[in-house]
C-alpha cells in the first residue's frame, strides 16, 4: 500500500538505528574509555546514567514542543544532538567532559521520541502499533552491527573512536534528507477527530489517566529497566559468572539484538493480524522472567547466549506498545503523553545503572540479574491491569441474530 510519507518514516527508522548503537555505545567500550578517564566500571556505569539525566530534565518539555511546533523541528534536533555526543565522547579529555555529552545524548533521545513516536502513529494510523513496534527493529538491527564493527577495528588495531564516528556522520547526512522531507500536520489531524470525534466514540467510558495510563507508565519504567540493565551488564555476567572469554561475552549483546530483531519483525505482522498490543505486554514479561531463572540457574556458555536471545526477543518493543497504547488512550495530547511516558523511561534510565553499579561494586553480578526478574514479574501485573482496563473501555458492538446494534461484553 502506497504511502506518501515512506521517505519521512524511511529517515526516521534510520535514526533509531542509529539509535540502537548509541544505546551500547558506553556499554561495548567498557574497557578503552575506562584506561581513557581513569575509571571503572561503576563510573561507565554512572555516565550512561546521565544519558537518563539529560531524558529526564527534557522529556517533558519535549512533548509539549511537539504539540507545539510540529514533530519535524525535533526529530531534526535530535539528529544534531546524537552527532554531537558520538564525536565528542571519544575526543573527551576527562570523565566531567563525557559527562556533558552524555546529558547531550539524552535530550537527543527524548527529543526523538517525543517527535518520532506521534510522527509514526500520524504516518500510519491504521497500522500505529507495527509503524511503532518497527522502531524497536531498527534499534536492535544497529545494536547488533555495533559489537561487529568494534571486533573489526579492534582485529585491525584501529583507533576505538571510529566507532563513534561512522553513525555520527550518518546521523549528519540523515539531517540533510530530513530537511526534504514532510511530517503529517499533526494540528489538522487533532481537529478533524476532534470534528467527528470518532476516538472518543471508539471507548464506551473516558479513559482515565491516572488509572490506565498510571499503569502504562509504570510499564515503560520497568521495560526501560529491562534492556538497560541485560545491555549494561550482559558482557560482565558472561565473564564474571559463566567464565566466558571477552570476545565471547561480548557476542551476548549480538545474540540479545538479533533476539531483538526478530522479536520485532514478527510483531510487525501478527498485530495488524492476530494480536493486540497490550496481550504482547502481558506475555512478554513471563518470557523475560522465565529466560532470567535460566540463565541464573544453568550457568553454562551456550545455554548463555540461547537465554540471551530470549531476553532480547521478549524485552523487544514493550515500551514501543505501551505508548502505542497510551496515544490510543491519550490521542488528543499524544506528544504529551509520550513525553511523560518516555519521563518514566529516563527515570529507569538513570536508576538502573546507578542501582546495578552499585551492586556491582559489591561484587553481585547475579543479583543485578535477580533484579532484573523483579522488575519483569511488576510489568507484567501493570499489563494484566492495563489489559482489564482496555477490556472494560472498549465500546466494541456487533449486530446480534435480531439485526439489533449490541455491545462486547
Amino acid at each position: 500500500m502506497k504511502n506518501s510519507y515512506m521517505k519521512t518514516a524511511s529517515a526516521v527508522y534510520i535514526n533509531y538505528f542509529l539509535l540502537g548503537m548509541v544505546n551500547i555505545m558506553l556499554a561495548s567500550n567498557m574497557s578503552y574509555l575506562t584506561e581513557q578517564w581513569d575509571t571503572d566500571a561503576a563510573g561507565i556505569s554512572f555516565i550512561i546514567s546521565a544519558i537518563g539525566v539529560g531524558k529526564l530534565l527534557s522529556y517533558a518539555l519535549s512533548g509539549i514542543l511537539s504539540d507545539k511546533i510540529g514533530r519535524k523541528p525535533l526529530v531534526i534536533f535530535s539528529t544534531i544532538a546524537m552527532a554531537v555526543f558520538l564525536i565528542g565522547t571519544p575526543l573527551s579529555p576527562s570523565y566531567e567532559f563525557a559527562f556533558v555529552f552524555a546529558l547531550i545524548a539524552g535530550i537527543g533521545n527524548s527529543a526523538m521520541d517525543a517527535s518520532s513516536y506521534p510522527g509514526l502513529t500520524e504516518m500510519f494510523p491504521k497500522s500505529a502499533g507495527s509503524a511503532n513496534v518497527l522502531v524497536k527493529a531498527f534499534i536492535s538491527a544497529g545494536a547488533t552491527l555495533l559489537p561487529v564493527m568494534i571486533l573489526y577495528f579492534s582485529n585491525n588495531n584501529m583507533y576505538f573512536g571510529y566507532a563513534f564516528f561512522v553513525p555520527a556522520v550518518i546521523f549528519l547526512v540523515n539531517m540533510i534528507l530530513l530537511f526534504t522531507v514532510s511530517f503529517p500536520d499533526h494540528r489538522n489531524m487533532q481537529k478533524v477527530n476532534s470534528r467527528d470525534n470518532s476516538q472518543d466514540r471508539k471507548f464506551h467510558t473516558k479513559p482515565i489517566f491516572f488509572k490506565e495510563g498510571l499503569a502504562l507508565v509504570l510499564i515503560g519504567f520497568t521495560s526501560t529497566g529491562l534492556f538497560t540493565v541485560s545491555q549494561i551488564w550482559m558482557p560482565t555476567f558472561g565473564q564474571e559468572v559463566v567464565g566466558m572469554a571477552v570476545n565471547d561475552s561480548l557476542k551476548l549483546l549480538s545474540y540479545y539484538s538479533v533476539g531483538g530483531l526478530i522479536s520485532v519483525l514478527v510483531l510487525s505482522f501478527l498485530l495488524n493480524k492476530f494480536l493486540r498490543p497490550i496481550t504482547v505486554m502481558i506475555i512478554y514479561p513471563m518470557i523475560t522472567l522465565a529466560s532470567i531463572v535460566i540463565i541464573l540457574t544453568i550457568k553454562v556458555p551456550i545455554v548463555t547466549a540461547v537465554t540471551a536471545f530470549f531476553i532480547g526477543f521478549s524485552t523487544a518493543g514493550v515500551f514501543q506498545l505501551a505508548i502505542t497504547v497510551m496515544s490510543e488512550l491519550f490521542w488528543q495530547r499524544k506528544g504529551t503523553v509520550t513525553g511523560i511516558l518516555a519521563t518514566a523511561s529516563g527515570i529507569a534510565a538513570i536508576l538502573m545503572p546507578i542501582v546495578t553499579g552499585a551492586m556491582a561494586k559489591r561484587g553481585a553480578i547475579s543479583i543485578i540479574f535477580v533484579f532484573d526478574g523483579v522488575l519483569s514479574a511488576i510489568g507484567f501485573f501493570a499489563a494484566c491491569y492495563v489489559y482489564l482496563r482496555y477490556k472494560k473501555l472498549l465500546n466494541i458492538r456487533v449486530i446480534n441474530k435480531e439485526g439489533q446494534l449490541q455491545k462486547v461484553k
